[in-house]
């Protein structure tokens, strides 16, 4: 890689990189190349990104912007998932881990300007997904007016089923 295709990589990243809410830092070991292509198709389809860079122009990518707190993270064979929606890129992520145990490891994340350990990110992987919370919520408010209509409707099919027993 010359320098100019470094630079272009490092602009890259850091465009990823900006506006997106979590952004999981993970180890990888062993992982063949059809896992990791199963891993980025999973990926994209709940909206979120997998990226596999090499730590140094990770490093450079993230010095000066409101991630330079990954640093630390960012040693050994690393790769970041990251997504605009909070928890699509931690689920992800940590149902790969658990199917193949050993070859993703999660170190941590960045959460809206704070760094988060391994077991948050499981934490964060098991709450519901957002698209989950909006379907609870129109279920909530669908509800009581679903009752209203049985209640209203319910002295009507009494009447009717007295009549149609009489006949």
């Amino acid at each position: 890689m010359n320098k100019l295709q470094k630079e272009q990589c490092i602009s890259d990243m850091r465009n990823s990189l900006r506006g997106k809410s979590l952004i999981v830092v993970v180890k990888q070991q062993k992982v063949t190349v059809a896992e990791s292509t199963q891993l980025r198709r999973d990926m994209r389809s709940e909206g979120a990104l997998y990226k596999v860079l090499k730590n140094t122009l990770l490093n450079i990518a993230v010095t000066g912007t409101e991630h330079e707190g990954l640093r630390p993270m960012l040693s050994g064979p690393t790769a970041l998932a990251f997504s605009p929606d909070p928890i699509s890129a931690a689920k992800v992520v940590s149902k790969f881990a658990e199917s193949h145990e050993g070859k993703i490891q999660i170190v941590g994340a960045w959460m809206n300007g704070q760094l988060l350990n391994a077991a948050s990110v499981l934490a964060l992987a098991k709450l519901p997904s957002l698209n989950e919370l909006r379907s609870k919520i129109v279920g909530v408010i669908q509800a009581p007016a679903t009752k209203i209509v049985r209640t209203v409707k319910e002295p009507m099919g009494r009447v009717a089923r007295v009549l149609a027993a009489r006949v």
